[in-house]
């Protein structure tokens, strides 16, 4: 059999990455004490975001629909949230293999062409990705000293020049690579793919219910910071943080989600890291960490798996 050695590196370099930051995070830590913020929890108060959590995945559901109406096609909401859930899932193995997943879920059994499903999925994103914007925007008006005096430590200007330079390096080759490629077979398919995909980004200029899009779209990420604070109130050592310093852990921690495996082993550093420049003790700020990320990830686990389960059987008619 013939090794994929692309998607083996594609599985191992994100896990090994994850190792390297777990042992980095409790390099310093002293395990018995993390222990006992652990054990002392208030795990009521865990629950809470672990509810908070699932109702943000279930409004991100029924937003999708909204979507796929302008286009002509009905999305069935059970359908909706279990592939949502079997996406979660499946972004631990890849990042962002999960949505491929939830397009071909919906493509298959409801009947909808896999490029507008993946065209309305890179619109989400693209909402997200501006919900995100303004979340950060705001974070950074709020704490803006302080995190102004974080960066400056570590960023030079020479770095920054030498980001530019980069960006403009990949701008430039990819504009060379489109002039030479665009006559291919290859180049033709994929400009064929995109253009499809590309009705399905503009689908979001379309859509009749508007105000229930941008009311779900508020909902979905209130309750991820709903999720994060309420999580933040079972540790006492976490307590005296004030709202708008969390806001600032949960837009690194929540970076991290995007660009890894479901943050393995970075989430919990990331949350540590942060609630430092809050004045947390380095070990109950990991134990939040940690506890945040297992928690919203075993219910990731738990319906994730459970929806992979039940899907073909709630539609062995379409089979």
């Amino acid at each position: 059999m013939k090794i994929n050695y692309k998607k083996l590196l594609n599985i191992i370099v994100p896990i090994s990455l994850g190792i390297f930051f777990i042992y980095y995070s409790f390099k310093d830590i002293d395990i018995s004490k993390f222990a006992d913020y652990i054990y002392k929890a208030n795990y009521l108060w865990v629950f809470l975001g672990i509810i908070f959590g699932a109702l943000s995945h279930i409004s991100r559901s029924y937003r999708w629909k909204y979507l796929l109406e302008p286009m002509g096609y009905k999305l069935g909401f059970k359908n909706s949230v279990l592939s949502v859930f079997a996406g979660y899932l499946i972004n631990f193995t890849l990042p962002r293999a999960g949505d491929i997943a939830r397009g071909s879920i919906i493509s298959k059994y409801e009947d909808i062409p896999f490029d507008k499903t993946m065209g309305t999925i890179v619109a989400e994103r693209l909402i997200d990705l501006l919900c995100i914007s303004i979340i950060i925007l705001f974070g950074l008006l709020n704490q803006y000293d302080i995190i102004y005096s974080e960066i400056s430590s570590y960023v030079k200007p020479k770095d920054f020049k030498f980001f530019l330079i980069t960006i403009f390096s990949v701008i430039f080759t990819f504009l060379l690579l489109k002039k030479i490629l665009k006559k291919s077979k290859f180049y033709i398919l994929i400009k064929n793919f995109l253009s499809s995909v590309s009705e399905g980004v503009l689908v979001v200029f379309k859509i009749r219910h508007k105000v229930s899009f941008i009311l779900h779209s508020i909902f979905i990420w209130l309750m991820y910071i709903l999720m994060f604070y309420f999580t933040s109130m079972a540790f006492e050592g976490v307590q005296n943080v004030s709202f708008f310093e969390l806001l600032i852990s949960f837009i690194v921690a929540s970076l991290t989600i995007v660009f890894t495996n479901g943050g393995i082993g970075v989430y919990p550093f990331a949350v540590q890291r942060t609630m430092l420049l809050f004045e947390v003790e380095s070990t109950v700020g990991l134990a939040f960490g940690s506890v945040m990320w297992l928690s919203q990830t075993l219910m990731i686990i738990i319906f994730g798996g459970l929806s992979l389960i039940v899907l073909p059987f709630i539609n062995r008619s379409k089979m």
